[in-house]
């Protein structure tokens, strides 16, 4: 699924000529946990689905490509991403059946996920409630005060996720407004904090998964990822925040993923090592 999801960012984002692909590939192994493994949602408008909430709505066409591998979106419908008409914008709208909140504006998908996991728990529910938001948008004061409220009413069915990649609009976050260590800050604010690599869908699901979310704090993961993970040429680079790739980029970056993809099937297809007995000795 991380694949597929790379491929078709790529693709869709070179169709539309449209940039914030980095922030996209910064995802991609996210995405592929929640859709692939983590999210309950037995259908569409179940009151009691776990709801998902892309804080950071600029890397909206990795949502779109998960919700297609998980069948919540029709793959022709992801080809009107960004054109006329079309319900797939380059941020998230609650117009498009599957996206529980329109976002974009930083720092609000946080105080949303919070009132959600409220909601929830007061309706006797057992709904999670997963943010997944970007390193430098913990400079909003607005999601602190949501940390802040989440904390007080022991919201443990709220879980925060921070795509840690280092890198905003305009240069590295530390440069910008530095907010190590992620994970103290986080603790002091009340919050189940933990560290996991946010390019291993495998371990994302399962720290996800092994989360007490019935009583207690809320849970917060920071999610160590490579901006632009997948392409070279964009990986760490600040620039492919905005830009569109041209031609001759559109085609290294796909010779890039097909190149990774292939060795991802072979060497899944190698056979696993015999591992001897210890018994005996």
């Amino acid at each position: 699924m991380s694949a597929a999801i790379r491929r078709a960012v790529i693709d869709e984002s070179r169709r539309a000529a449209v940039g914030h692909i980095g922030s996209c590939l910064s995802i991609a192994d996210l995405m592929a946990a929640f859709y692939g493994a983590t999210l309950r949602v037995a259908a569409l408008d179940d009151p009691d689905r776990d709801r998902f909430i892309l804080s950071k709505g600029h890397a909206a066409l990795a949502l779109y490509a998960a919700m297609v591998e998980a069948g919540h979106l029709p793959t022709e419908e992801l080809e009107t991403y960004c054109s006329d008409g079309t319900v797939l914008s380059g941020h998230p709208e609650h117009a498009l059946r599957g996206v529980e909140f329109s976002t974009g504006s930083l720092g609000h998908g946080l105080p949303m996920g919070t009132g959600a996991a409220l909601g929830a728990r007061l309706r006797g529910s057992g709904s999670r409630v997963f943010v997944l938001m970007s390193d430098a948008e913990c400079n909003e004061g607005s999601v602190w005060e949501a940390a802040m409220f989440a904390a007080h009413h022991g919201l443990a069915n709220l879980v925060a996720i921070i795509d840690a990649n280092g890198q905003q609009a305009l240069g590295r976050t530390s440069d910008v407004l530095d907010i190590e260590p992620l994970q103290d800050r986080w603790r002091a604010f009340g919050w189940d904090a933990q560290e996991v690599d946010g390019h291993d869908p495998d371990a994302v699901a399962a720290e996800l998964d092994g989360l007490e979310t019935g009583a207690g704090r809320p849970h917060v993961l920071v999610a160590r990822t490579t901006f632009g993970k997948g392409v070279s040429y964009m990986e760490g680079q600040v620039d492919w925040h905005y830009l569109p790739m041209s031609d001759d980029e559109y085609s290294m970056a796909v010779s890039e993923l097909e190149a990774a993809a292939s060795a991802s099937a072979a060497a899944a297809a190698l056979p696993e090592p015999d591992v001897p007995s210890r018994s005996g000795s």
